[in-house]
């Protein structure tokens, strides 16, 4: 606590009049010594005792409190800092300087801790913070641990009052390797290229027996079909991959952990690229003419997404009875063998919509068919009357394919479809039933063919006499689906209120076409925000679970299920951290990318301070390594060193501020009233007095 006396003015009049006043005395005195009379001093004093009291002078009397400086610690605890001999460096620095810090007299620590975030470490916006949270009269300097790699350079401060010191975490001799994707697609077409640009790249002073001229590389596209490829080092180049399937494909590139390296967590990098078809290509063959023959066109011609070729055969050979060759019975020959034998593998779906076996299409057709099939292709029958005939598909090479054998009976009598406990699980007609699957409000439909299911084909919906209506089999890598009515029109007719017939037709055929959102057996992850995932498991069995998660540090865990209808199980999870997720459900495998390529905060590795040394320079202050030991805390007064080696080692410094406050105040006039008063007639009546004596003869 010490004093402070100053003198202060509370002036009765405004300055300029008590200055003529002044001034008006300073004149007097002046014309009086002119005219050479003896009182002129003692006049001009009066007067300018005048403007004094006029002026108010008093003593202002007040106690002044000395205030602490403020020195502050950041202490950066972001997952870069977890690397092997950092945390030990951090600890080891922030307890010295505490201490160091403490023993300074009048200062305060102040203690900021920097953690992780979802956009790595926000050094410099909690720099910004302290500093703008302290007043700037008492800011002595800022000391930062951390291996100066920050993520918010925007942030920085422009400028500050006291030194910064960074001291950095890691070994001089630190090294890393890691891999950088430079471009990478969101989308690409299915068995089309897409390019991914990327290179590897070695930071820090990479050893002798690790500087190779190219690394191995090893990529796979949803954690299956591995492959490696000779890359070199600190070079941009393309790498394509073929996205093989639609919705999601999760491209995983590695490299191979180096001896000596820092981390391995950026040498692995998960890209999602999103598959998607350039068009779906369609055949519809129609046989006989009938009165729901343009549904299949109609709802085909209205789907962009469809390229769809379409014809109908009017009347069979045999019925003929001119010499006519087959190959001229249109204005223009249909290209049959084009179609069937040598392009049969450009479509991704086959539809039959009543289509009889007529000699039209030769046996070695049917057969190229079934081999379509089985290589992953699709067909759907859409049956009549025709299915219990003599000209049925199942009597042609393409019957041992079909899901289902006709009886040879056609039950005519109106029913109403009802969906299957494996209906309302399988996702082509589950939820079509509304709130009551078991009573759906449907129209009915009037004919059906009675068959019998065979191998492990999936029956979704049926008819009349509870008979199979909706038949879903796989057949090797294709799929077959069989309608065993024609009546579906009816729903479109609005008979008896109709039914969900554009919705049902659009799902069997994308289900052929093996669209992802109709999987019957699928595992699927749906991230909702940052880490944060819903999974879903669909699947035709009554349970499922308990997932099993594999977390990109090798750690497994494992997720319950819970019920969400027929078919359907889910789940929310959060993520622990960004990266590489495996999941597994009994056959059931995915691979889920979460959070960036690879970790933000691994990206750069190597502790250097290239973003803070501008700061550090315009301040003062300096940059040290914690490998050559803590250095020493030491005050320094401003415009001096903040810096050095001395004979202990390396050392930094702190400016003290002298900051003070007014902790007490009081005020006292120079003089009173009525002593003004008396001092200036005492002058004035000196002045008459001086003048009034003889003059000496």
């Amino acid at each position: 606590m010490t004093s402070l006396t100053q003198l202060r003015f509370d002036p009765a009049l405004p300055w300029w009049a008590i200055g003529m006043l002044a001034a008006l005395a300073v004149l007097v005195a002046a014309f009086a010594l002119w005219r050479g009379m003896r009182g002129w001093a003692w006049r001009g004093l009066a007067g300018l005792a005048a403007a004094l009291a006029l002026a108010g002078p008093a003593l202002e009397l007040g106690t002044r409190a000395a205030l602490s400086d403020i020195v502050i610690l950041l202490d950066d605890r972001s997952a870069s800092q977890a690397l092997p001999g950092r945390a030990a460096q951090v600890d080891q620095a922030v307890d010295d300087l505490s201490a160091g810090i403490a023993a300074l007299p009048g200062t305060d620590l102040r203690r900021v801790t920097v953690g992780d975030s979802d956009d790595g470490t926000a050094l410099a916006t909690a720099l910004s913070r302290a500093i703008a949270a302290e007043p700037d009269a008492r800011l002595a300097g800022v000391i930062a641990v951390t291996d100066g790699r920050l993520h918010d350079p925007q942030m920085l401060p422009q400028g500050m009052a006291a030194p910064l010191h960074v001291l950095l975490t890691g070994q001089p001799q630190d090294w890393d390797r890691r891999l950088v994707i430079e471009e990478a697609p969101a989308f690409g077409l299915i068995g089309e290229e897409v390019t991914i640009r990327l290179r590897v790249e070695d930071q820090g002073l990479v050893p002798e027996a690790s500087r190779t001229g190219s690394v191995t590389l090893r990529l796979s596209v949803d954690g299956e079909d591995e492959q490696t490829v000779a890359v070199p080092l600190n070079t941009s180049l393309s790498l394509p991959v073929t996205p093989g399937h639609a919705g999601q494909n999760v491209v995983q590139i590695a490299l191979d952990d180096a001896p000596g390296e820092l981390t391995d967590r950026n040498n692995a990098a998960a890209i999602s690229i999103n598959g998607v078809r350039d068009r779906l290509r369609v055949l519809l063959v129609s046989g006989e003419p009938h009165a729901g023959e343009r549904t299949w066109r109609n709802l085909l011609k209205s789907d962009a997404a469809v390229d769809l070729i379409h014809f109908t055969i009017l009347r069979p050979p045999e019925i003929m009875f001119d010499d006519v060759p087959v190959d001229e019975l249109s204005l223009i020959a249909f290209p049959t063998r084009e179609l069937f034998l040598e392009r049969i593998d450009d479509f991704d779906l086959i539809i039959f919509d009543r289509y009889s076996v007529r000699g039209i299409l030769p046996p070695e057709y049917y057969m190229n068919i079934a081999r379509y099939v089985e290589d992953g292709g699709a067909i759907l029958v859409s049956a009549g009357p025709e299915m219990a005939s003599v000209e049925s598909l199942n009597l042609s090479p393409l019957g041992p394919i079909l899901p289902a054998r006709p009886t040879g009976r056609v039950i005519d009598q109106p029913f109403t479809p009802r969906l299957t406990d494996e209906g309302r699980r399988h996702p082509v007609t589950a939820g079509l039933g509304g709130p009551d699957p078991d009573a759906p409000d449907w129209g009915r439909w009037l004919r059906l063919s009675e068959v019998t299911p065979t191998g492990d084909a999936q029956v979704a919906m049926t008819g009349a006499e509870d008979k199979p209506l909706l038949i879903l089999d796989r057949v090797g890598e294709g799929r077959v689906a069989l309608l065993t009515s024609d009546q579906v029109w009816l729903w479109g007719r609005g008979f008896e209120g109709g039914g969900p017939q554009l919705e049902l037709l659009r799902r069997i055929a994308h289900w052929s076409m093996k669209e992802p959102e109709l999987e019957e057996e699928a595992l699927l992850a749906d991230v909702r925000d940052g880490l944060a995932v819903r999974f879903t498991r669909r699947t035709m069995q009554d349970s499922a679970g308990p997932l099993q998660v594999t977390a990109p540090d090798g750690s497994i865990s494992q997720v319950p299920l819970a019920a969400d209808g027929p078919g359907r199980f889910v789940a929310d999870w959060t993520a622990p951290e960004p990266g590489l997720y495996r999941l597994a459900d009994g056959d059931m495998r995915r691979v889920l990318a979460l959070g960036p390529a690879a970790p933000r905060e691994f990206e750069e590795t190597v502790a250097d301070a290239p973003l803070l040394t501008p700061l550090v320079e315009a301040s003062g202050g300096s940059v040290q390594r914690l490998s050559d030991g803590v250095p020493d805390l030491r005050q320094t007064r401003a415009g001096r060193a903040a810096s050095g080696d001395g004979l202990g080692g390396p050392w930094i410094g702190v400016t003290p501020r002298d900051a003070a406050t007014v902790t007490g105040l009081d005020r006292r006039p120079l003089l009173p009233g009525w002593g003004w008063l008396a001092l200036i007639a005492g002058l004035i009546l000196t002045g008459w007095l001086a003048e009034g004596r003889r003059r000496p003869a």
